[in-house]
């Protein structure tokens, strides 16, 4: 009977063994993968900054108002006035319905709540 325990707990130690060998490298590994995604994310970060200061740049209003000018004859572009805007009363608004639905008989909640605590003590 003894040597049947010491192999079943030799067979046990083993697998055990095993098995933390085995997470270990798949902590590892994940750790790895972690690392990986972070600097990724730094970088992807450190692009958008790149692309949004490229933005700024690029919408400045004097280098856009130049271009305007550059391509005058191709766009036609002009600069806005005020005369360019429409007056609110040349908005045309829906008009109001014709007449209001008909609505069945009205029920009176506030009046039956009212008299139900009227007869309560």
């Amino acid at each position: 009977m003894r040597p049947l325990l010491f192999i079943l707990s030799a067979v046990v130690l083993m697998s055990l063994a095993f098995w933390a060998y085995r997470e270990n490298y798949a902590t590892q590994r994940a750790q790895k993968d972690v690392t990986a995604l972070t600097r990724e994310i730094a970088h992807l970060r450190e692009a958008l900054s790149q692309q949004r200061a490229e933005w700024a740049y690029l919408n400045r209003p004097s280098r856009l108002r130049d271009l305007v000018v550059l391509n005058f004859d191709s766009l036609g572009l002009l600069p806005m006035e005020p005369e360019q805007f429409g007056r609110v009363e040349q908005v045309a608004y829906p008009l109001p319905p014709l007449s209001l639905p008909e609505l069945g008989m009205p029920v009176d909640t506030m009046g039956l709540i009212s008299d139900e605590m009227e007869d309560t003590p």
